[in-house]
């Protein structure tokens, strides 16, 4: 059986996670039809019963109380433990997002077997080999598992989050495993509201426009926005930008930011880091916009008009408020 540790937000689990699913159910397709269990923890807004159901998951195990209540990535890989002794997986994987990576880094700890981060797919099940990102996506490592449980996570927008050819009915197991105190010793202790600018979420956007150094500091970027919401797109920022203040982290692509996959990317000024590229490989079009025709950025991107940022992004707004009238 297989055992996936899911994530949820207010409303449902996150693409990421149904992302994992997809892939989990290509595995389990190959096996002969293995059952995907999920695990969920904390609170579980009800939309994403539904969603569990029509993507095909077979059992879920919700660990919920006071323990529970706020993210503690040792806590929370202690319940993953108790449930996979309990069912007897062979498979226990995650997303590939931050949280994904540390739980299951901590359960490979406590299982002492190997963990395969940011996995891209599989290429069998006796031996179980699999292919994953490293060197934050600038190469690819065959890695096999086999060892069990065989713990991986997931590499983002690797798969596409459609729903199962069949729903299920899972059954719903309510749970709440003992956790020993030292386990809780890292926990989130307290959370914000991020006051976002521009039409949409960076990680779901259709269209993000970009802005590295060549923005040349906190006001080269109202042009670089206006875009964004002229495309009802968001904007993304590279690690430099918020290092030097100009952005907020919460806009940052890249290896240590968010990862996207919108239609359409428009990087302006970036030059295009290994880091960076980590974050924004996955969009089907890239636009770059750059003074520099030997940029990574440039030479990897689908179109690229060399530039500069502050002439091409202004003409482009002011030819779009044209053609809309």
């Amino acid at each position: 059986m297989i055992l996936l540790w899911l994530e949820c937000d207010a409303a449902g689990v996150t693409d990421i996670s149904l992302e994992t699913v997809a892939f989990a159910r290509s595995l389990a397709a190959a096996g002969g039809g293995i059952a995907i269990r999920a695990a969920l923890i904390g609170d579980v807004p009800e939309a994403a019963r539904d969603q569990l159901a029509a993507h095909g998951v077979d059992e879920v195990h919700h660990v919920s109380g006071p323990s529970y209540d706020a993210y503690a990535g040792a806590a929370w890989a202690s319940a993953l433990q108790d449930i996979r002794a309990r069912t007897g997986c062979v498979v226990v994987a995650a997303a590939g997002s931050p949280r994904g990576n540390e739980v299951l880094a901590h359960l490979a700890a406590r299982l002492d077997v190997p963990m395969a981060a940011n996995v891209l797919s599989f290429s069998g099940l006796s031996p179980f080999e699999v292919t994953r990102q490293v060197a934050g996506g600038a190469a690819l490592e065959e890695m096999r598992l086999s060892q069990r449980p065989a713990l991986f996570t997931v590499a983002g927008h690797a798969w596409v989050a459609t729903p199962a050819d069949t729903p299920t009915s899972p059954a719903w197991h309510e749970e709440s495993p003992a956790v020993a105190e030292a386990d809780l010793l890292a926990r989130v202790s307290a959370r914000g509201e991020t006051k976002e600018e521009g039409p949409g979420a960076l990680t779901t956007a259709r269209v993000v426009v970009g802005a590295g150094r060549g923005a040349g500091g906190p006001g080269g970027f109202d042009h670089v926005i206006e875009l964004a919401g002229l495309l009802d797109g968001a904007l993304g920022v590279s690690r430099v930008v918020t290092s030097l203040g100009w952005r907020p982290h919460h806009e940052q692509v890249g290896q240590t930011g968010s990862r996207i996959s919108p239609e359409l990317y428009i990087p302006c000024g970036i030059s295009g880091a290994i880091q960076h590229w980590a974050g924004c490989s996955s969009s089907k079009t890239i636009l770059a916009i750059n003074t520099d025709a030997e940029a990574p950025m440039v030479t990897k991107a689908h179109y690229a008009v060399v530039g500069d940022m502050h002439e091409v992004v202004p003409a482009v707004v002011e030819e779009l408020k044209r053609r809309r009238g």
